[in-house]
């Protein structure tokens, strides 16, 4: 119909608008997602995916957040759609979003994908599992966003700065195991090899003093005998200082000889782009543990 009245005006003489053409991308799952106008109202179901956005320079396209949401800072300003016990539908709707972001985290993909595309609202899937997965979704954000040089002009000037890291890399690696968390029972979770977090350290300089493990919590004792030449901890100083002061941290040579070190949770925990931040930190912290 719309080529019909396109063609008419046409012998009519008649000066027509330029019509935008839909939006198509594929998303993480490979389903084909299209959007019929660069969004202007979009939800980014977490933190990571908000972060993409507000880079790309579109916060103030942002009109909903999951309740776990704290950057940019004015993002806590925003509308909550949902949270640890999952997310509200008709909390989505309200904000009428043209455009949702979502992982697979917490269950939200399977929350949301079904009834949203049957109010035909666009979802896309998102995944990070590497770093450069992560630029990569800024790409895809960028595309889905109607700002596709953006979106590439920010992934290269992160990727740039990675590939500078790259070029004074410590002729050993020292290896490394990073701390995510802490478990009731004693336990402790740690960045596996094949995870993006794992991904960073690498990225940064270091080896996986863990490199095998298939879990990602392990026991103290496990840590201290694979000897890491560096211990990082995903949390505060003093959450660090009150971990290696419990039996057997002391066992650990880095604990020993004062190569225990924080990093910022949400560089190396949030898959978005403040992580390269954190791998230059990491970068300079592992060529000084070298020296």
């Amino acid at each position: 119909m719309r080529r019909t009245v396109l063609a008419f005006a046409c012998l009519l003489g008649v000066a027509t608008p330029a019509v935008a053409e839909p939006i198509r991308l594929t998303d993480a799952l490979g389903r084909t997602v299209e959007i019929a106008l660069p969004p202007q109202r979009i939800v980014p179901i977490f933190a990571s995916n908000t972060e993409l956005v507000a880079t790309l320079g579109l916060s103030d396209r942002i009109v909903g957040v999951e309740a776990y949401t704290r950057f940019p800072p004015e993002m806590t300003k925003k509308p909550q759609v949902g949270g640890r016990l999952g997310f509200s539908v008709d909390a989505i709707v309200a904000q009428r979003p043209d455009l949702l972001i979502v992982t697979p985290a917490r269950q939200a993909m399977h929350q949301l994908i079904d009834p949203m595309t049957r109010l035909g609202v666009p979802v896309v899937v998102l995944l990070a599992r590497s770093v450069a997965e992560v630029m990569d979704n800024l790409r895809l954000v960028g595309r889905a966003a109607g700002v596709p040089e953006r979106g590439e002009a920010v992934a290269a000037a992160l990727e740039a700065r990675l590939a500078a890291v790259q070029h004074v890399m410590p002729a050993i690696r020292p290896r490394v195991v990073m701390i995510t968390g802490k478990l009731g029972n004693g336990l402790v979770l740690i960045a596996r090899a094949d995870t993006y977090t794992g991904d960073a350290i690498v990225k940064a300089g270091g080896r996986h003093a863990l490199e095998r493990s298939i879990v990602a919590h392990v026991s103290p004792e496990a840590i201290v005998a694979a000897d890491p030449d560096v211990l990082l901890f995903a949390g505060t100083k003093a959450d660090l200082d009150a971990l290696v002061a419990q039996p057997g941290w002391r066992l650990s040579r880095a604990v020993r000889e004062g190569r225990a070190h924080t990093v910022a949770r949400a560089e190396f925990l949030i898959p978005g782009p403040r992580t390269v931040d954190g791998i230059e930190k990491l970068a300079v912290l592992l060529r000084s543990q070298g020296q």
